[in-house]
């Protein structure tokens, strides 16, 4: 499987490249950053795409993200109906994107397009995931604490290897697009999972850049709710501790108990005051109602597994040739195309029962009988080349 995969690999000077943009309320920046990924990839022979992914701006964001679009076919645009949140921009644009390896980078120029020369290298030499590994971060000293402590926290609990001070910066093969895309989590934490479905990764270091204009869009509550995510979708940790905990609670309170009775029974010792056990009582009670709130964020998290609802709603689409692209067909591409005008090909197209599977899905997903998950987890079957289960009922 893995050599049949590494054989379709085109070669690097006929690799398309898809660079992912979320975007929320960034006016200023998109035109000057637009700019330097074109004069960073523009001397190069392979052919690259621009995806922006407008997260429901209410800024000038949507007009100058059409503007550019209508400037250059390599530009497109995936408009959400609203604001989702910055790790599902991140799903839509890589349900969207076309190319053969797709490089995430956020759209507020901390990260540099610089390094995108720099991934394509790494890349090239085989490897299937390329992270930016950062360092200098220029934000203030007590988010630069927090982001200190977060990563060692996640290093000491997570049940997988996620690499420190990394974000989505970075690039990964398509193969590796294809999985991720077919998890059907709805709490996502994107560097986890693409630590999670492994492959040869590296990182290499980058300088993480200053904001433009040093207003970070999310705020210190938005960090605290990935970070909460990233926690409690990679580690059990915030569970098992509290069998340590109710094992050290059964103990202090059978030695304070039998404390209690020995002098009742056989000395003329006063019974220690209630004080204590009033104290004690307070901090275990405490200790319980954390641990019932622990056990309740999961408890959240597979609700909102459960009810299936999808990770973000398409508005509109600006530059995507067909159907399949607007809607967010992923994982069509075992080589590129040699212009961007050509329009690509399935790897199989051209078997009728895979072609009719495709109609009746996308038929699904319109009347609302399946979610765009489950299409897409179908297509991806077929991608990773075991198209038996790509079944209407697997949908």
């Amino acid at each position: 499987m893995n050599n049949q995969t590494e054989s379709i690999r085109p070669p690097c000077e006929e690799t398309l490249l898809s660079v992912v943009l979320p975007v929320y309320n960034e006016a200023r920046a998109i035109p000057i950053l637009t700019a330097r990924i074109a004069e960073v990839l523009n001397p190069y022979t392979m052919q690259y795409e621009i995806v922006f992914v407008d997260d429901g701006s209410g800024d000038e964001s949507p007009r100058i993200l059409d503007q550019l679009a209508a400037s250059s076919d390599k530009i497109r645009v995936v408009h959400l109906s609203r604001n989702f949140g910055h790790q599902a921009a991140v799903q839509a644009g890589l349900a969207h994107a076309r190319g053969n390896v797709v490089v995430l980078m956020d759209s507020d120029m901390q990260d540099d397009p610089a390094a995108i020369p720099r991934f394509m290298a790494v890349w090239c030499e085989g490897y299937d995931v390329v992270y930016a590994v950062r360092v200098q971060r220029k934000e203030g000293l007590p988010k630069r604490f927090l982001f200190t402590a977060f990563h060692r926290l996640m290093s000491a609990v997570a049940s997988i290897s996620i690499p420190a001070e990394a974000g989505i910066f970075g690039l990964i093969d398509r193969r590796v697009v294809q999985r991720i895309l077919a998890m059907g989590e709805s709490d996502r934490y994107f560097p986890g999972l693409r630590s999670w479905v492994g492959f040869r990764q590296k990182g290499i270091v980058v300088e993480r850049g200053e904001r433009y204009d040093n207003h970070p869009r999310v705020s210190l509550r938005g960090l605290f709710r990935l970070a909460k995510t990233a926690i409690f979708s990679f580690s059990s940790f915030p569970l098992t501790i509290f069998h340590f905990i109710g094992t050290v609670a059964a103990i202090v309170f059978l030695t304070l108990g039998g404390w209690a009775l020995f002098c009742k029974l056989f000395t003329d010792l006063a019974i220690p005051g209630w004080t204590s056990y009033m104290l004690m009582g307070s901090f275990f009670g405490a200790l319980n109602a954390l641990g019932i709130s622990i056990l309740g964020e999961y408890v959240i998290r597979i609700y909102d597994q459960v009810r299936g609802r999808p990770q973000y709603v398409v508005d509109r689409t600006v530059n995507f040739a067909t159907v399949e692209q607007a809607a967010g067909w992923h994982g069509h591409l075992a080589r590129a195309p040699a212009t961007t005008g050509e329009t690509p090909v399935p790897p199989h197209s051209g078997d009728a029962p895979y072609v009719e599977l495709l109609e009746q899905a996308e038929q699904l997903l319109q009347e609302g009988t399946i979610s765009e998950k489950h299409r897409n987890t179908g297509i991806a079957a077929v991608e990773m080349n075991e198209p038996e289960l790509f079944t209407l009922h697997s949908l």
